[in-house]
């Protein structure tokens, strides 16, 4: 009898065990094994993954990441689709703007080079993190969206009679892309004015990074002025020959023009920053763990002379990081107008189906660890900048380029 109840002692306890066990793994959010998912589910848990891993927030918006996957596992996916929908949800509880799901056609859009020609309308936009509002960052030069006088800031209301308002980044973009020659209406909103409808025929644009030439100051010296217009991967080496050719024509020194610059690639900002600095740290990355790690300058610069910056409000993400090591280095001064404030900086993964994720992973912070984002960086000399066309930048009708020339004659 002892035995016995001893036997059913240990087949209760084992019971308990099991149960127990079920229920702590329940509790954790267990995931049976990839075999028993659906291809959706999957794709959906892929997505999860990378943001457990990667996000640089780590309250997940104040939300449980964990409950947000069990959620979305326990929907019904009939196709792709229907998990792309899933994952557009879960990423939207993330309420940024800037980690994004790209299905497969978008992503294949994204990986196109950032040299070489283009079709659109010539515009870089964004989300205002504040607002949630479709900004213009800045028209690209010569582009459609140029020659019509988008400016940077410039709200984005509608895209072919369609509220942008519920629009994701890269919906909007691919409503404003079309063939060469197709037309596309959008409804601007700018402060200060009423909203006013803009026609806009798509077009090549090619993008020329790099705009130099030699100029001279009112008491008859030599100076370089620069126009960096985007950090494409040509960028480095069409500023480092237009440099090198200045120094050969006898500029004493320089301005670098980064207004409406909306960044490109954060390794060609960071090759710029060395062209100017023969030592110092030129930005701190930053994850949710803390700073994560710095990219330093070692020289020698390409030259020593003089530099000031022109900035306004379309100075943005790898100008701004330029802008800020040159500052903080005391390598040069900036003048213009406070820049645009995107100092985050996300990565692009690709997933099993083909599509893609953008996942803001880390941010920026200056040398002097200032932090960038939503905040922009201040100049030290303010010059408000009435609206000029491009014939008009560098001349007496640009208040900033003469300030900044007022600044090299002291």
């Amino acid at each position: 009898m002892e035995l016995k109840l001893g036997f059913i002692h240990k087949r209760v306890w084992r019971l308990g065990c099991l149960l127990l066990l079920l229920f702590a793994l329940v509790f954790a959010g267990y995931i049976p094994p990839a075999s028993a998912l659906t291809p959706e589910q999957k794709l959906v848990y892929e997505v999860w993954r990378i943001v457990n891993r990667s996000y640089l927030d780590g309250t997940f918006n104040h939300q449980s990441w964990l409950e947000v996957r069990q959620k979305a596992l326990k929907n019904h996916f009939v196709n792709h689709e229907a998990a792309y929908a899933t994952i557009q949800d879960m990423l939207k509880s993330l309420d940024d703007p800037f980690t994004r799901f790209l299905e497969p056609e978008k992503y294949r859009s994204l990986k196109v080079s950032t040299s070489g020609e283009l079709t659109g309308v010539g515009l870089q936009i964004a989300l205002n993190p504040q607002t949630g509002i479709l900004e213009v960052i800045t028209p690209i030069e010569n582009s459609p969206a140029d020659k019509a006088g988008l400016r940077p800031r410039d709200r984005i209301l509608k895209i072919e009679g369609l509220s942008t308002e519920n629009l994701s980044l890269d919906e909007a973009a691919a409503r404003m892309r079309g063939p060469l020659g197709s037309v596309v209406t959008l409804l601007i909103g700018r402060e200060g004015e009423s909203n006013q409808e803009v026609v806009l025929v798509r077009d090549h644009i090619t993008l020329n990074p790099v705009i130099s030439d030699l100029k001279l100051s009112t008491s008859g010296s030599k100076f370089g002025y620069i126009r960096l217009i985007q950090f494409s991967a040509n960028a480095v080496k069409e500023l480092t020959e237009a440099i090198s050719i200045l120094e050969e024509k006898g500029a004493s020194a320089y301005i670098l023009d980064l207004r409406n610059n909306p960044g490109g690639l954060l390794q060609a900002g960071i090759e710029v920053a060395r062209l100017w600095l023969d030592s110092g740290t030129i930005v701190y990355t930053a994850n949710r763990q803390g700073i994560q790690g710095s990219y330093e300058a070692w020289g020698p610069a390409l030259t020593q002379d003089p530099l000031v910056i022109l900035v306004n409000q379309g100075t943005a993400s790898a100008s701004e990081i330029l802008a800020g090591a040159l500052q903080d280095n005391h390598r040069a001064q900036l003048v213009g107008e406070r820049t645009f404030g995107k100092g985050l900086i996300q990565s692009l993964f690709e997933l099993s189906d083909g599509s893609g994720l953008a996942v803001t992973i880390a941010k920026y912070e200056t040398p002097n660890h200032r932090d960038i984002n939503k905040l922009g960086i201040k100049p030290d000399q303010i010059i408000p900048q009435e609206p000029i066309n491009r014939e008009q930048i560098g001349t007496v009708k640009d208040a900033q380029y003469q300030a900044a020339m007022a600044l090299l004659a002291n």
